[in-house]
């Protein structure tokens, strides 16, 4: 057990013993995950955090945050900050927009619901961050930028958009089409990723993922479950964010204070990685200084010129939320922890990787302070699918050849994993000077960029001549389909059958049709009837949605 867990999971014991009433529940870990190697799980990412202005104890915060280096993030004695994220400007400083409530205030933790939205910049990306000035007021804001060059600041029910990060902010709100599908545990604590053609995806606290053609133009859902993993846990924060090879989420179980890491091709469909995203214990400064934050929440990713993660910032507070009242010693802030960023990988190989691929030509590429000729443990690298390297497992360096500054690593194509499940590969070793290298490579022959057909419940509408089966389908990938295969299955009697089923024709971006099957005198009017929408082509998974419908008089 790495030393940070094993303190982390001690003082977990121990406010478990000490506070029956605190809300917090032990989750048991799988057992697969002691099997891991450093850098299997996402919270291996996680660097000191460098050592800014003083070490001091004279500061609010229970014992477990003391002494602590204060010039981290954003923090003072009059006011409790929370969530946020930051943005790299055009005038070369950081600028994060985060909450905050006085910490006076007479609900203490409580008066979250009053916070307001300040925009605070630094220097550097850790901050130390100054108020700069007031957006407004609102709760766990995030800001993003659209196609056009403007900002938006999400907060929970409104939004915030300016031509600048300095404003003016004028106030919207947003508008949200569920599309029959239930909406998972509300719209808040959103969090958005701007996909390459300039549209939008969100997920909401739920779990659900919804698309917007610009970003505030209605957010539409295309799921009807949550992507989260299928375990135990209070869902909370998820943050989504978008790199040049892959989607990226973390969601939060608040109650067992641990975070999962997801993946995915599409922003639809999502892999779950083994191991924890963070849990108590990941905030330590490069002195050594371990500082114990009870609780990490509210977590967002600020990325690099290349869209890499290189920094996660969190809400931390030092008790249970309902231990900070108003003018005591608790409180909470804005924490900035640095990441371990993944090395810019180019698979070199145009055939498709199998169990039978001889060797695998991988380019790692030079940047500014890493050149991967002289920092690389090449022994201790490993190359393939995520399920095989996160464990220790992969393809082995067979030599090296040289491409400029670039360096091209020929691995043995052994024991690679990849299968037709695999939309990237991972590589996982150690830097010459034993530090975490890692990068994820995208797979030549898989398209990253198809249709997402999706369906609305069906209608069922009378004729004179029998029924139709009427079904709205649009389109919110980012290319168009192809003429796609609909049909219609009922599964009321406990038998399913096939009752409509037609074709229709190639949709653009954000384009919809509506397909109208004859299905004959099968219905009874003012009937419900539990029917399932199938849509099947050739450029992504077949769709399903199912929904009680009631047939029309």
């Amino acid at each position: 057990m790495r030393p940070h867990t094993l303190i982390s999971t001690l003082l977990l014991v121990s406010l478990i013993t000490s506070n029956v009433n605190a809300q917090i529940t032990e989750r048991q870990r799988p057992e697969e995950w002691s099997k891991l190697v450093y850098g299997g799980r996402f919270m291996d990412r996680f660097l000191p955090m460098p050592v800014q202005g003083e070490l001091t104890s004279d500061t609010w915060g229970a014992d477990n945050v003391k002494p602590r280096y204060t010039d981290n993030g954003i923090e003072d004695s009059q006011w409790s900050y929370w969530g946020g994220n930051s943005l790299f400007g055009p005038d070369g400083k950081y600028h994060l927009f985060v909450c905050r409530w006085r910490e006076d205030s007479r609900k203490g933790h409580g008066e979250w619901p009053n916070s307001i939205v300040v925009h605070a910049v630094a220097d550097m990306p850790t901050g130390l961050y100054k108020v700069k000035d007031i957006v407004g007021k609102g709760h766990n804001p995030e800001i993003f930028q659209l196609k056009d060059g403007r900002y938006v600041i999400y907060v929970i029910d409104a939004y915030y958009i300016a031509d600048s990060m300095d404003g003016p902010w004028e106030k919207g709100q947003f508008e949200f089409d569920p599309r029959d599908r239930r909406i998972i545990e509300g719209l808040s604590n959103l969090s958005f990723a701007r996909r390459e053609d300039g549209s939008f995806l969100m997920v909401c606290r739920g779990g659900g993922i919804w698309f917007s053609k610009t970003g505030i133009s209605p957010y539409n859902q295309v799921t009807d479950k949550r992507v989260y993993p299928a375990v135990a846990g209070n869902f909370e924060d998820p943050v989504v964010w978008r790199t040049p090879v892959q989607y990226h989420m973390i969601v939060n179980d608040w109650r067992g204070r641990i975070a999962y890491y997801l993946r995915s091709k599409d922003g639809v469909n999502w892999k779950v990685e083994p191991g924890e995203a963070y849990m108590p214990g990941i905030s330590r400064y490069e002195d050594g200084t371990v500082v114990e934050w009870f609780k990490y929440e509210r977590i967002k990713i600020l990325q690099d010129k290349d869209g890499r993660a290189m920094q996660a910032d969190f809400a931390v507070i030092d008790v249970l939320k309902g231990q900070d009242k108003g003018g005591d010693n608790h409180s909470s802030k804005h924490i900035c922890i640095p990441l371990t960023v993944g090395r810019i990988l180019t698979i070199l190989d145009t055939e498709p990787i199998s169990a039978e691929t001889k060797t695998i030509r991988l380019k790692i590429a030079a940047e500014g302070g890493f050149n991967p000729h002289t920092d690389i443990d090449f022994d201790s690298l490993r190359f393939g699918a995520s399920e095989v390297v996160n464990f220790g497992a992969g393809s082995k360096v067979q030599k090296t050849e040289q491409s400029g500054d670039d360096l091209i690593v020929i691995f043995d194509g052994a024991g690679n994993g990849i299968t037709d499940d695999n939309f990237v590969a991972k590589l996982v070793g150690k830097t010459s000077g034993g530090k975490l290298l890692f990068g994820y490579a995208r797979l030549p022959w898989v398209k990253y960029l198809e249709p997402a057909l999706s369906p609305r419940a069906p209608k069922i509408n009378k004729k004179d001549d029998g029924f139709t089966i009427a079904v709205e389908v649009q389109n919110f990938g980012q290319v168009p389909s192809e003429p796609a295969d609909i049909k219609i299955l009922n599964s009321t009697n406990n038998q399913v059958e096939e009752i409509a089923s037609g074709k229709f024709a190639a949709l653009k971006p954000f384009e919809k049709t509506t397909v109208e099957l004859a299905c004959g005198k099968i219905f009874e009017a003012g009937t419900a009837y539990n029917l399932k929408v199938i849509i099947d082509s050739n450029t992504q998974y077949p769709v399903i949605l199912e929904r009680r419908v009631t047939a029309m008089p």
